[in-house]
């Protein structure tokens, strides 16, 4: 079994008079699919902030491996890739090369550099585009895209933040293929608002409302019958 473990501990943020997370204890296996689920404005976006070290805590701790995402940030950042809804890449440059920059940054060099860019146009089928300047990519190409950088340097974490959102049928399928295909290989946690993703893809899930942990478990057990959409309408249940 490899990726990592993701702990969080007492996990809380505030923004002003705002809770955004409120006293979090989570924690999230190595090599597990994780869903975390959440009508907008649970949280779900703040606690991936923290886990990627771009956000610091207001009180308490995230820890990916026992490190520690608040003091070493850039240590956590190295072991993870990031998908998100919309595909934040470089519209002037062309797909290979975007990949061949991303490849430098993510510390590979040389024939190392080489074989994973190769690698990650043939297992996204991005051949026919390799040359093509990503703002003019269909957005089903930009998502395969996005998953290509997330995965290129062979990350042990992998979050996917809403990464089948406008898709087409046939297009949501094949980004839940390519997630699919890292179970047991590296933890993935997911954020989704489909239900029938998140049964499809993870394991487990946890359920957020207005920023207090509500439910966590196995999927299939938490989004039983309409137990999952009954969670997501207790947001304005939680203490403010």
């Amino acid at each position: 079994m490899a990726g990592v473990r993701v702990e969080a501990l007492g996990l809380s943020r505030r923004f002003a008079e705002r809770v955004a997370l409120r006293e979090i204890e989570l924690a999230i296996e190595a090599g597990e699919s994780f869903a975390l689920l959440g009508a907008n404005g649970a949280g779900k976006t703040t606690f991936i902030r923290i886990v990627t070290g771009f956000l610091t805590p207001s009180e308490g701790t995230l820890l990916v491996d026992g490190v520690s995402s608040e003091r070493d940030p850039r240590e956590v950042q190295q072991r993870l890739g990031f998908v998100s809804e919309t595909s934040h890449l470089y519209p002037d440059l062309r797909v290979e090369r975007f990949l061949k920059v991303v490849a430098g940054i993510r510390g590979l060099g040389g024939a190392d550099a080489r074989r994973a860019v190769a690698a990650a146009i043939e297992t996204f089928d991005l051949e026919a585009v390799r040359k093509r300047r990503i703002g003019n990519l269909s957005k089903g190409f930009a998502q395969r895209v996005s998953l290509a950088q997330a995965l290129l340097h062979d990350p042990s974490l992998v979050i996917a933040d809403e990464p089948t959102t406008g898709l087409d049928p046939v297009q949501r399928s094949e980004v839940q293929a390519a997630l699919a295909r890292g179970a047991g290989d590296r933890t993935l946690i997911l954020c989704t608002h489909d239900l029938d993703e998140a049964r499809r893809l993870t394991k487990r899930c946890a359920v957020l409302t207005a920023g207090a942990l509500v439910a966590a478990g196995p999927t299939d057990e938490i989004l039983a019958d309409d137990t999952g959409l009954a969670l997501f309408r207790r947001t304005n249940e939680a203490s403010p």
